[in-house]
């Protein structure tokens, strides 16, 4: 019979011992992103894969914040994050620390992201954008490359947490 697995079984590290643990290069750039919830939920996903960092940019909002803690359950104490006005700054910074930068957008020469395939050893900052308008222009034309997730309904995207659970899982697997 299946049952649940009780929380005290888990082995999930402590706080400190999460925050001494060697996270996957892999960093977060949220860009104008209105929903805190959302932002929680990065948070969330943010700690469930071991990922670096999180950039928070323009109007997306930051911590603390009622909303933002109301899915991130306390992953704003776990995961690092700063907050930068302008994300093309982000971007440079990304690059001049020698990560690629991807946007998770729907563009002409995207890679879908069942073939994408990173460098273990090799940094990455993933680029997400505003809910209703995703990630500007400005910042595709920045980036290295795009990936993106294949869809078949009649939807044109997905919720951007829901998106960066599956990007972030797919990656923290290949990393």
């Amino acid at each position: 019979m299946n049952t649940k697995t009780p929380i005290q079984e888990l082995q999930r590290p402590s706080l400190l011992d999460y925050k001494e643990l060697k996270k996957k290069p892999i960093r977060v750039i949220l860009d104008n992103v209105r929903s805190a919830q959302n932002v929680g939920s990065f948070f969330r996903s943010m700690d469930a894969f071991l990922c670096e960092k999180i950039y928070l940019c323009g109007i997306t909002p930051t911590p603390p914040h009622r909303e933002i803690n109301k899915t991130a359950l306390g992953a704003t104490a776990s995961v690092e994050w700063e907050y930068h006005s302008e994300a093309l700054d982000t971007v440079a910074l990304m690059k001049k620390d020698g990560y690629t930068v991807h946007a998770v957008e729907q563009c002409y020469t995207s890679i879908d992201l069942s073939e994408f395939e990173p460098t273990p050893s090799q940094g990455i900052a993933l680029i997400f954008g505003n809910e209703v308008n995703g990630v500007s222009d400005a910042l595709v034309a920045a980036s290295d490359a795009c990936i993106e997730i294949a869809q078949y309904g009649t939807k044109h995207s997905l919720n951007i947490a829901v998106c960066g659970g599956i990007v972030l899982w797919h990656l923290s697997r290949k990393m």
